[in-house]
Parts: C-alpha cells; sequence; structure tokens
C-alpha cells in the first residue's frame, strides 16, 4: 500500500452523487483510501512533495465491480466445446468429484488476474449451490486465498449445494479418493465457520455472503417433492445470513420463483438476485418495495431463454448490477463487454437506440454494483474517505480516438485491455499492463494443471475435444 499517491492530469469520472468528471483532474491517496480530488494544479500547491503518477492521456475511474460471476468456472470454461447441456454435465461432476483445494486456488488466482486486467477491483463468486464445494472449508478458503493473492476485493458465496441430502463428495488423496456423505446441517456448519474466517477481513479485501439453490419448472430433477426441499434449505440460508449479519444470493431467478422468495420471506435490502429473467409484473414490484438488489447478467445463457427486465426495475426503483456471470462457457470478465452487450440487449427489445444510456450503464458497473453488495460506503466511486480502488484507461488508442467524448467512447468502444493501471486500496497492483503482486505464467502453469487432473479424476476428458458440429454447421448437434 502506498502511503502517498497523487494521480495526475487525467480524466477523473468520480461516479459521485453529482456524476462529477474532471479534466485535468487528481486523486490524492493516503493510507489506503482516497483523501482529495480536485484539479491537478490545485492538488500539487496543497500536497507539495508528494509522489505522483501520471494519468495524461487516460481516464481514472473507480475500481469496476462485477457482482455475480462463479468459483470454477474459469478452469471450466471451454468444457463441451459450446454445448451448454455438455458444458452443465462436465461442472455437475468435476466439482463435487474431481475438485480439491488447489484446484479452487488455481482457479482463485486465475480468475482475479483476468479480472485485475480489465480494471475489475471488486468481485464477487458463487461457490455454493450448484456442486461448488461446501462440504469442507478448504475448499472456499483456497478460492479466496488465490484473490488475496492478486490483490483484488472479494465477495465469496458459500451455501448449500441442492436437495435431497445428503450430498455426494470425493475428497482425494493424491491418487485415491474416498466419497463422503455431506449433510444440510454440514454444510450450514462450513458457512459459518468460512464466514468467521472470511468476512471483512485482511482490510476488507475477503466478504462473505452465503447462498442458496433456486428450484424452478423445468429444473432437471427437480421433482415437487424435491422442490419443498429448496424451499426449506433456502429459508435455512436465509436464516444464517440474517443471524451472522451477511448478505444473501441467489442465483437463477425467474417468473415465479421471486413471488415464491418473497412468500418465503427471503427478501430485503441485504439480498441479490440473479438473473432474474420473465418476471411478471407483481414481481419487479416485490423486488422494488423489499430494497432487494438484482444481479443483471446480459451476457448469459439465461439472458437467452429469457429476458431480465432490467430497464423495467430500474425505473420501479429497484438497484441492478451489471455482471459477468463468468466466465463460462462463453464469456469473460471483461465488463466493458457487458455493457455494450446490456446496451444492445435492452435497446433491441424497446427497438430504441434510447433505451439504457452509456452513462447509466456505467453506473451498473461502479456505484450501483457497489450498492447492490452493500459496498457502497466503500468502494464505486472516486470520494474522500472511501478506499482508493482506481482503474486507469488508457484513452490514445485507434479504436478510442479522436479525444472527443470521451465518456462514450469509455463505455461503447473500450475494451478490458484498454486498463493500463490498477489500484487497489491505495496498492498499485498493476500498472502498465504489468501485474506487480504475482508471477502470470506461474498461475496460468497451475490452472493447466489443475484442470487436467480434475478432469482426469471426474472421468471428464472427453470434455476438451471440439465437437464435430463446430464447423460447417448452423447449430451445435
Amino acid at each position: 500500500m502506498t502511503d502517498r499517491l497523487l494521480v495526475v492530469d487525467g480524466l477523473v469520472v468520480t461516479m459521485d452523487a453529482d456524476r462529477r468528471v474532471i479534466e485535468g483532474g487528481a486523486v490524492l491517496i493516503e493510507a489506503g483510501r482516497i483523501a482529495a480530488i480536485g484539479d491537478t494544479a490545485a492538488l500539487r500547491a496543497r500536497f507539495p512533495g508528494a509522489p505522483e503518477l501520471s494519468a495524461k492521456g487516460k481516464a481514472v475511474l473507480p475500481g469496476l465491480i462485477d457482482a455475480h460471476a462463479h468459483a470454477g468456472h474459469t478452469l471450466v470454461k471451454t468444457l463441451g466445446g459450446g454445448d451448454s447441456a455438455k458444458w452443465t454435465e462436465a461442472v455437475e461432476a468435476i466439482y463435487p468429484r474431481g475438485a480439491t483445494p488447489a484446484f479452487w486456488g488455481a482457479d482463485g488466482s486465475l480468475a482475479a488476474l483476468e479480472r485485475l486486467k480489465a480494471g475489475v477491483t471488486t468481485s464477487l463468486s458463487i461457490f455454493g449451490a450448484y456442486g461448488s464445494r461446501t462440504d469442507d472449508p478448504a475448499h472456499a478458503m483456497a478460492h479466496a486465498a488465490g484473490y488475496r493473492r492478486v490483490g483484488v476485493r472479494h465477495v465469496i458465496c458459500p451455501g448449500a449445494s441442492p436437495p435431497p441430502y445428503p450430498n455426494t463428495f470425493y475428497r482425494w488423496d493424491g491418487d485415491r479418493h474416498e466419497s463422503v456423505a455431506v449433510t444440510l446441517d454440514r454444510q450450514l456448519q462450513v458457512c459459518e465457520e468460512l464466514t468467521a474466517a472470511l468476512h471483512d477481513r485482511a482490510n476488507a479485501m475477503s466478504r462473505v455472503m452465503l447462498c442458496a439453490p433456486v428450484a424452478f419448472s423445468g429444473r432437471p430433477g427437480v421433482t415437487p417433492e424435491v422442490a419443498a426441499q429448496y424451499d426449506d434449505t433456502a429459508k435455512q440460508v436465509r436464516a444464517l445470513s440474517r443471524r451472522l449479519g451477511v448478505g444473501f444470493t441467489q442465483d437463477g431467478h425467474k417468473g415465479g420463483t421471486v413471488r415464491a422468495a418473497a412468500e418465503a420471506g427471503l427478501l430485503g435490502p441485504d439480498a441479490l438476485l440473479s438473473h432474474c429473467i420473465d418476471l411478471h409484473e407483481d414481481e419487479i414490484a416485490l423486488i422494488a418495495e423489499s430494497g432487494t438488489k438484482v444481479a443483471h447478467n446480459p451476457s448469459a445463457n439465461f439472458s437467452i431463454i429469457g429476458r431480465c427486465p432490467a430497464i423495467e426495475l430500474m425505473d420501479a426503483g429497484a438497484t441492478v448490477a451489471i455482471c459477468s456471470d463468468g466466465t463460462a462457457p462463453d464469456r469473460s470478465f471483461d465488463m466493458f463487454r457487458h455493457m455494450f452487450q446490456a446496451m444492445h440487449y435492452h435497446r433491441r427489445h424497446f427497438r430504441d437506440a434510447k433505451i439504457l444510456p452509456p452513462g447509466k450503464a456505467l453506473e451498473m458497473i461502479t456505484c450501483d454494483a457497489a450498492a447492490a453488495l452493500g459496498m457502497g460506503d466503500e468502494v464505486g466511486s472516486l470520494e474522500v474517505g472511501k478506499r482508493a480502488d482506481i482503474a486507469i484507461i488508457d484513452l490514445r488508442k485507434p479504436h478510442l480516438w479522436p479525444g472527443d467524448m470521451p465518456l462514450y467512447r469509455l463505455v461503447c468502444f473500450a475494451v478490458g485491455s484498454d486498463v493500463d493501471t490498477v489500484i487497489v486500496g491505495g496498492r498499485i497492483v498493476m500498472a502498465g499492463r504489468t501485474v506487480l503482486s504475482v508471477d502470470e505464467d506461474s498461475i496460468l502453469d497451475d490452472a493447466t494443471r489443475e484442470i487436467g487432473l480434475a478432469l482426469d479424476r471426474s472421468g471428464m476428458r472427453h470434455m476438451a475435444v471440439t465437437p464435430e458440429s463446430f464447423w460447417k454447421k448452423t447449430r451445435y448437434q
């Protein structure tokens, strides 16, 4: 962490309540927080001798926030060759049967590295619900350690895997494994242990929300009897989140399930629901009136099979964040890509190019996303007293030029690789596209080794073969 640093001569996009944009602006960092913001000349005069970091020709933004993604997916993102059914089959085999703490650690480091290089300084990873490992705290602890290793702020979401219980997991010792039956009570105990170990730790680099699975019509294996067990599981996880004072999240809501969640008492200002496709009008009202937040994933498969009414939700007063749902099976952690996708997604629906202005899209990955995570007082904007999480984007690129109207160009034309420098908690973690916190090659090598081992353990090597229908076909077969 830098004790004092003055970022100078940038286009400072504060994302504060007034949405101030300061040309030739400066940001003073002291003890990991923002101490002053203003004109470069004025701040130089106020703080003579402060070490400087030039942002000339660059935009200075609050670090981007990705409020919904999944642990494990970074290592498995291309399995099945684009066939989502096969990809799901691979995931549901690898996570419970082939993954070890080393797998989750390698995935955490790789995901954090990708996010960092795209300017994401605060992130969320679902670790419960569908096959992730809540049988032993070592798995989530390793994943969280991967994020801390790289230097990205991280919200990890352990929880319960789907019923019926007990769930079966494999624990490996070299080439040998034992099969372990894990009850719901054990999974809730692990959630409590992880909350005690990780929540609001390491200078707020680690936080916890608890996650419960969602049952909906059409989900494989969800009979009416099993659906009732989902409801009971969600109520128990929600009760635990309230007792521990941490947020609650659910992945995979669609029309009807939000109403059921409201009836079960799951909603509230500390709740974050993902996808939320094909909602009924009363469900939009329930979300807005309860203060529940929404993670909108415009690039995800859920957004293909149905539509998240993000515009209608925001018009009703709800907080909606644009998220990656990354990274599998066909999407990255590049939040610029997802902003662009969101704008076109909703404009196509309404047949109206005026829908979702670029500035609102940018809010949805900064200040609105911070509010969705319950972190609006700490991150999401450049304001005095907030944590010094900053992404500096190089504007002197052919696709971002000429130099007029830079805010439009940032949202509509920038990509993650335009991020030049990233500061997290006052610490310069990347400068000139070079990551300073870790050796990138070692992270890539670890990832290659661990996914290979996991494929072998779970018998899923065949999922890494390119299917014949990849070429010369108009659809996968």
